[in-house]
């Protein structure tokens, strides 16, 4: 079984933000896989199914960012998933829009959702998929919290559906095999 993580904030204001890739992502997967994302619990809203044959728990934590472990570390504790199983998928400022980069494991890199379940989970070791947002133009807070451009959104779309098939040949065939595949591409 595997838990897929996508971080987030919750609320209206924060819908389709940079710093809401992870939702996006979660809700992509949702859709392409029929998996209703309407179950309240672990400190978020999630829902179970099935990729490829393996069972899957989609979680977006709604403790905000910053205390996204919180919500990852009861999902995991509850379904007894290994670190190894929990993918997050996260913004990353430090890519380019329409790049992705998979790791299995790492640290923070300034992230305060990924530091947050670091902290929890008491690892770094755990997959996850960064989705570039692009650096910013402006105070940090401001950019990751902005909406993207119309151009962007279009590239957005595009990596949504990668991220996607990202997480499939990771759920399937391994991380390491998504790396080679994934890691690397641009739009």
């Amino acid at each position: 079984m595997f838990l897929i993580v996508g971080l987030g904030n919750p609320g209206l204001k924060y819908e389709h933000t940079r710093h809401n890739m992870g939702f996006d992502a979660i809700e992509n997967i949702a859709a392409k896989h029929n998996i209703s994302i309407d179950k309240k619990g672990f400190k978020g809203l999630y829902g179970k199914g099935i990729i490829d044959g393996e069972k899957v728990i989609l979680l977006k934590p709604y403790t905000y960012m910053n205390l996204s472990g919180e919500s990852v570390v009861e999902a995991a504790n509850y379904y007894k998933i290994n670190k190894e199983n929990i993918v997050v998928i996260y913004d990353d400022i430090s890519l380019d829009v329409g790049k992705i980069r998979i790791r299995t494991k790492g640290s923070a890199g300034g992230h305060n959702g990924i530091k947050n379940i670091v902290l929890h989970l008491s690892s770094e070791e755990f997959p996850r998929v960064k989705v570039g947002v692009g650096e910013p133009t402006e105070n940090l807070v401001n950019y990751v919290l902005g909406k993207f451009s119309q151009d962007e959104r279009k590239k957005i779309e595009e990596v949504l559906n990668i991220v996607t098939e990202a997480v499939e040949c990771m759920v399937v065939d391994g991380v390491q095999n998504a790396m080679n595949k994934f890691n690397g591409l641009k739009l």
